[in-house]
């Protein structure tokens, strides 16, 4: 073979495959931020299988972490939007998603996927979440009454069973404070 600079290049022990497919992953994600079309330029890139399953799955699994990175215990089913690159949800003001964001425990590991409800009768547990593909991310709680019709309007087409018993208090406890927008980026 030739010794030219760019064999000299790959022929560097320090320059691995991973590497290479890392550098090329960024650079192609750099060039083309929205790669994906539910993809932003502000939010970590996901693998595409993951992407479609955020267009397509009915819940995220939400687990907000501790300060020393650990889960915390609450993973249940979350209905959710993926809007602009990012999980959108509302929840009680008083539950621990929004109190852990509260509290400044914004970082939060995300499953996606219906694997049925986490937890079951007499304190037992479904962990099948866990073969879900996941992501961490960063939490954030919004005042977007824009971005809460838009949720809301998602959740006509994603769960037209049962909004029409959650629309309005949806709506009206993001008004007055017993519910919150929670908006999820992917790190």
């Amino acid at each position: 073979m030739p010794d030219s600079p760019s064999m000299r290049l790959l022929s560097r022990r320090e320059f691995t495959r991973r590497s290479f497919w890392t550098a090329a992953g960024t650079l192609g994600w750099a060039l083309n931020p929205v790669a994906h079309p539910a993809q932003r330029a502000y939010a970590a890139p996901l693998p595409s299988p993951t992407l479609d399953l955020l267009d397509d799955s009915p819940f995220v699994y939400i687990s907000p972490l501790k300060s020393n990175g650990i889960e915390s215990t609450c993973h249940g089913e979350l209905w959710f939007g993926w809007l602009d690159g990012a999980v959108v949800a509302t929840v009680a003001a008083d539950g621990w998603k929004a109190t852990a964001i509260a509290r400044g425990l914004s970082r939060a590991r995300i499953w996606v996927g219906d694997h049925g409800r986490w937890k079951g009768w007499l304190g037992s547990r479904n962990e099948a979440f866990r073969a879900a593909p996941r992501f961490d991310a960063r939490g954030e709680r919004v005042q977007d009454p824009d971005l809460l019709d838009r949720l809301l309007d998602l959740y006509e087409r994603k769960y037209p069973d049962e909004i029409d018993r959650w629309r309005e208090p949806m709506r009206a406890g993001n008004a007055d404070g017993t519910r919150v927008l929670l908006r999820y980026v992917p790190l």
